[in-house]
């Protein structure tokens, strides 16, 4: 039951716990069905960055004498379930990737949602260290999300992955 903030707090963690959880098996599927390098090198780099943001988060949560278990995250449930809807419906080549580009921003920007709101819990409570952690977390999250912008629309213009998917 969440009766206060640092219950909510708790919650948290363990929501983002079960997000990185799903996200680390999704991952490789999404390797698999990419067709352009940089696209694969960027969910591979991605899901070692993943493994490092659970490890924070069982950290973070051995430091409060909590499981990390023990929450469903539904909404990483049915992000990782349209991802693989619409990479399935979708013919490999420059159009999946970009279907898989926009699957990964969706997700992306879940992240940087749930870990910017659990930042600012701890912060509140003042559990400082956490706030550390959870800021690189938030890092690597907003990088992550440039990088696979950058990758479907290009350095200058529109020559990336969306510019391949018109033809």
């Amino acid at each position: 039951m969440i009766e206060d903030l640092k219950a909510l707090y708790f919650d948290q963690l363990r929501d983002l716990y079960s997000a990185e959880t799903q996200l680390i098996e999704a991952l490789p599927k999404m390797v698999l069905k990419a067709s352009n390098s940089d696209l694969k090198d960027a969910f591979s780099d991605h899901l070692e960055e993943t493994r490092g943001q659970k490890s924070r988060l069982e950290e973070i949560c051995a430091r409060h004498g909590i499981a990390p278990e023990g929450e469903t995250c539904d909404a990483m449930k049915g992000l990782v379930k349209e991802a693989e809807k619409h990479g399935e419906e979708t013919p490999g080549g420059p159009v999946r990737d970009a279907v898989l580009i926009a699957s990964a921003n969706r997700v992306e920007h879940y992240e940087i949602a749930g870990y910017g709101t659990a930042k600012c819990y701890a912060d509140i409570l003042g559990f400082d260290e956490d706030v550390k952690q959870l800021d690189e977390t938030l890092d690597q999250e907003g990088a992550a999300d440039k990088k696979l912008t950058k990758l479907a629309t290009g350095k200058l213009l529109r020559d990336g992955i969306n510019e391949e998917a018109l033809a």
